[in-house]
């Protein structure tokens, strides 16, 4: 009976010291939530634990860890602390966060705590590599994630970043230089660098509160009236001159410039960044004429081409992998064939040459 008693109590013991305090809630302006067995309305210095998810409404968080990281939480965001182990040993000390909805900006703390190998930060599209770093993560409520590198106090570079997804990476290593990324099983879109400030990614990269809140709120807004507190009789009708103002003209006056969706305007002006840019890279490798997919990445027909020197790369990984290397001024017709799957590619024209490919399982 003793026996069992004493190695209870041990359990007990091992368990209580297994939930440790990781960091503490550093900055706070507005209302916010750490969800943990049960929500906590957070606080200054409220104590952080592993397995912990942050969560803002309207307001903003500032999370401090062990190591002297901070994440900073605009309105409307997540952050998941998927683990995290502070040790003497940097090599042991381990960090894993998921930035789930909103934007994120992430200050790495003292570089010599945590190993940089053992820091995995990640969104639902896209998982990000860091060496001593300053950068933010937006990630919209479709999962799209917008990453950009900030510059450090002197205006420079503050390191590098590599963002990475299923099919391929790209790094970011210039002040305010950024990504997107649209699902997880795509590139991430060439970086671009971004003519904005500090001040407008924190005050404009704000994700619009979830759709069923707002529905909730509105629901509520309209249930505390209720339909017999209404007196037509208290109403002077004739006193409303409704004809004194035209509801139906629109000026410059009544538009409301912050009534948009700045987010995904930022979006696509990246994506058709990219696609410029891929375009004129295209035009500066000569007279290369691609007829049945697109140069680059096509999501269409799953092909991906390149250019390398003198030399086109034309690849497909779809269930098997197939890459071929030609001459970039020469014509050829190129077919591959998967799975039953046919696609044809003609360079320059074609001429005399044809690369024929069939691979199967």
């Amino acid at each position: 009976m003793v026996a069992v008693v004493l190695f209870a109590s041990s359990k007990t013991i091992k368990a209580q010291q297994s939930v440790v305090d990781i960091g503490g809630v550093s900055e706070l302006n507005g209302n916010a939530q750490v969800l943990r067995d049960k929500p906590y309305d957070a606080t200054v210095d409220f104590a952080i634990q592993s397995n912990d998810e942050a969560v803002t409404t309207d307001g903003r968080m500032a999370i401090t860890f062990l190591d002297d990281s901070t994440v900073r939480l605009t309105e409307h965001s997540q952050l998941y602390i998927d683990e995290y182990i502070y040790d003497p040993d940097p090599s042991k000390s381990k960090m894993a966060l998921t930035f789930g909805l909103g934007t994120a900006r992430f200050i790495t703390g003292n570089l010599n705590r945590i190993s940089k190998q053992n820091i995995k930060l990640r969104t639902p599209t896209a998982n990000i590599a860091i060496r001593g770093t300053d950068f933010t993560a937006t990630v919209d409520e479709l999962g799209r994630s917008l990453i950009i590198l900030l510059p450090d106090e002197f205006g420079l570079s503050s390191g590098e970043i590599e963002v990475v997804t299923a099919m391929g990476s790209v790094l970011l290593n210039k002040p305010f230089q950024a990504t997107t990324v649209s699902v997880f099983e795509s590139a991430p879109s060439s970086p671009v660098i971004l003519d904005l400030s500090l001040d407008m990614i924190d005050n404009m990269l704000i994700v619009s509160p979830p759709k069923q809140n707002v529905e909730f709120i509105e629901q509520q807004t309209t249930q505390t009236a209720n339909i017999l507190d209404f007196n037509g009789l208290d109403i002077d009708y004739l006193a409303e001159d409704y004809l004194a103002e035209d509801e139906l003209e629109f000026t410059e006056l009544d538009i409301n410039y912050l009534d948009v969706n700045f987010l995904e305007d930022l979006l696509n002006v990246i994506d058709a960044l990219a696609l410029n840019k891929q375009e004129d890279a295209l035009q500066s490798t000569g007279t290369v004429k691609i007829t049945g997919t697109e140069f680059g990445q096509d999501k269409d027909t799953q092909v991906t081409t390149f250019i390398t020197g003198e030399t086109l790369s034309i690849q497909r990984n779809v269930s098997n992998f197939v890459q071929v290397d030609i001459d970039k001024s020469e014509g050829y017709t190129v077919i591959f064939t998967q799975d039953g799957v046919t696609r044809a590619i003609t360079i320059n024209g074609g001429g005399t040459n044809t690369i024929t490919i069939s691979q199967g399982s």
